[in-house]
């Protein structure tokens, strides 16, 4: 299935061996990089995995299903793009990130011209409906985006946990759970369970949490990103807030002297040492039991959704990687 999304994915993006100028061979083969990369494929699973459960089969609808888990596919990338050179990251899924292959202006475009194959693949999809969830999804990001970079660019830290939800809920919920949930009942021509709502939003918080936490102590050769980039990043996480209210005075006074420089005006070593408080503490642990008890309501909730699901099985299926999901090493 990922080799075909893929290629459904590079059929809408236009082939650099055709282009009419190397400026533009350069752009096309831009647009190519993040989806050629690969990726976990999670979002686009999960939509499939919804389509199942609703009773899609091969057929129509099902192209259906495949042409809106192409364009979840494309809107991961194009946001992905725009977030490395928002966190100024270094990698992404084992490479240099776009950006800092090809400068923040170019990368920029190329994520702008992936942003417009989304849409030309919800077109093709022909789902009534799937516009709308897609304009929610990129709603929702956008807000959580913004209130993750504007904590950063205003340095703040006095923050509660409540905050750093409320952020994960928009920014990772939505497009991670709520809305692939949504869209597969949709290919059905079903309307989504008004329960993916808050199922989605407590499963996409513990996936959050769990990312957090492999940000800090993960297998750099599964996880794919830098371990402890989101410390250089200055990213506000569960495990840091509750660090913060409960850190020796020293070690909290050399935090925030950090997390007030900009990303290459940090000290490697200071660094270092954080990262190692952080792992001696009991915050990893107590974020790790946060995102279990969210894993716990969530599914809850999306298997009282999923009751009378066409497609039993499917359903069983689904439930079965949402707790994979919420509790992944990766």
């Amino acid at each position: 299935m990922r080799a075909e999304l893929l290629s459904r994915v590079l059929s809408l993006l236009p082939d650099p061996a055709h282009a009419e100028r190397p400026e533009l061979a350069a752009y096309h083969a831009m647009l190519r990089d993040y989806p050629v990369r690969g990726g976990k494929g999670i979002r686009s699973d999960l939509l499939l995995a919804s389509a199942r459960a609703h009773g899609v089969q091969p057929g129509p609808a099902w192209e259906g299903a495949l042409w809106l888990a192409a364009a979840l596919e494309l809107f991961q990338n194009w946001v992905l793009i725009h977030d490395d050179i928002e966190d100024d990251s270094e990698e992404r899924r084992g490479r240099p990130a776009l950006h800092r292959l090809h400068g923040v202006p170019l990368a920029i475009n190329a994520g702008d011209g992936l942003h417009a194959y989304m849409w030309a693949a919800v077109h093709r999809a022909g789902v009534p409906g799937a516009m709308e969830a897609f304009l929610e999804m990129i709603h929702r990001t956008a807000e959580g985006q913004h209130l993750d970079l504007g904590w950063v660019e205003a340095r703040e830290w006095n923050l509660a946990e409540r905050d750093y939800l409320d952020m994960v809920r928009l920014k990772t919920a939505y497009y991670t759970v709520v809305v692939p949930l949504q869209l597969g009942a949709l290919a059905a021509g079903a309307a989504p369970h008004p329960d993916f709502l808050p199922a989605g939003l407590a499963l996409g918080a513990a996936f959050q949490i769990r990312d957090d936490v492999l940000n800090l102590n993960g297998d750099p050769a599964k996880y794919g990103k830098e371990i402890g980039g989101d410390l250089l990043e200055g990213k506000r996480t569960l495990i840091v807030l509750h660090w913060l209210a409960h850190a020796p005075a020293d070690q909290r006074d050399a935090f925030l002297a950090q997390m007030h420089r900009d990303r290459p005006d940090k000290d490697a070593g200071v660094i270092a040492d954080i990262h190692r408080w952080l792992l001696e503490s009991g915050s990893v642990a107590y974020a790790q039991a946060y995102a279990d008890r969210e894993a716990v309501t969530g599914l809850a909730a999306l298997e009282g959704a999923l009751a009378d699901a066409a497609n039993p099985q499917a359903a069983q299926d689904l439930l079965g990687a949402m707790r994979t999901l919420a509790t992944r090493d990766y």
